[in-house]
């Protein structure tokens, strides 16, 4: 099996949980700055830490207040950084493109423009305050900051397969009556 190099990423574990460590979108946005070796890697982490500081300030300011005046900037301010971001991601080069996971990423960041959308327009004009809570703003910033790590994480692993030095599969090594019955599977699988 090949040896991952350090600047593959991988997030810090939580030895007594065994889940990551990373708590807040500026823990986040320090990871990705530091975990990556692939210059277009680099430069997506970079935008995504962008969005991940952006992200921290809006969670922060709506604690502090939901009210309409104080809010509205924030999420504002946020829609900017994912439209900024999501340009980025659009123009990133035809090998990012081909992953199943940059289409969900895509997605991801639409939906989260969108809904930051509708929390804008759906206070009624009486309501001093937004819809949205911090809780709800969180839990969609994470998720669509998980997807964009997925990305990344994939596109360094298809940099890692396409790297001649890596060991090979063993399918080569398979014996004959083995490979018989994978076809036979394959074959009653498509039926």
């Amino acid at each position: 099996m090949p040896t991952l190099p350090p600047s593959t990423l991988r997030l810090p574990i939580d030895g007594r949980t065994h889940l990551p460590s990373i708590q807040t979108f500026d823990g986040l946005s320090d990871f990705l700055r530091s975990a990556i070796a692939d210059e277009e890697s680099r430069l997506l982490s970079e935008s995504m830490g962008e969005l991940a500081r952006q992200a921290e300030l809006v969670v922060t300011g709506l604690r502090l207040s939901r009210h309409r005046d104080r809010a509205s900037p924030l999420l504002m301010d946020m829609l900017t950084v994912l439209r900024e971001h999501r340009n980025y991601v659009v123009n990133l080069a035809p090998s990012w493109r081909g992953l199943y996971e940059y289409a969900a990423y895509l997605q991801a960041l639409n939906n989260f423009r969108v809904l930051i959308g509708q929390w804008l327009l759906q206070a009624a004009p009486w309501d001093d305050d937004l819809a949205v809570t911090p809780a709800d703003f969180e839990l969609i910033a994470w998720r669509t900051m998980g997807e964009g790590m997925l990305l990344v994480d994939m596109y360094e692993q298809l940099l890692l397969r396409e790297d001649p030095a890596e060991e090979r599969s063993d399918l080569g090594a398979l014996q004959e009556n083995q490979v018989a019955r994978v076809l036979q599977w394959w074959q009653k699988l498509r039926r």
